[in-house]
């Protein structure tokens, strides 16, 4: 298992989702200010791929230079603000979600033990 490249990876996620974040962000604020930009920007999301946040704005940016700087700066306050405790959120979230899962498990894998020794009486009784 390569820790490395698992948290580059993570990293790249995470950066494409505040990407995402961003734009959704922008989006909203021009729906307000400057609906044909924000159709535009719409557009231009649904077209460029907006799964890989880097080359999302490295379009945006021979695009609309200044809708890309502002989708930056958002992005740039999403991580500032979240950044502190979102090691510990997604820490818990893994935590509980694990608890959870193997709860629900160990409560199927003892019905169908329960369901397994009744059966079992009744199959003797016919037996006899």
């Amino acid at each position: 298992m390569d820790l490395k490249q698992i948290a580059r990876d993570t990293a790249k996620v995470m950066v494409s989702y505040l990407t995402y974040q961003a734009v959704r962000t922008v989006l909203g604020q021009l729906r307000e200010t400057n609906l044909p930009r924000s159709h535009w920007l719409n557009a231009f999301a649904t077209r460029e791929k907006l799964q890989d946040g880097e080359a999302f704005l490295k379009a945006l940016l021979q695009a609309q230079p200044d809708l890309a700087v502002r989708v930056m700066t958002v992005r740039q306050h999403i991580v500032e603000e979240i950044g502190e405790f979102l090691p510990e959120m997604v820490n818990t979230s893994i935590q509980q979600s694990n608890i959870e899962h193997r709860r629900q498990y160990l409560e199927r894998a003892t019905q169908m033990t329960l369901s397994d020794t009744e059966a079992q009486p009744e199959s003797e009784n016919s037996a006899e």
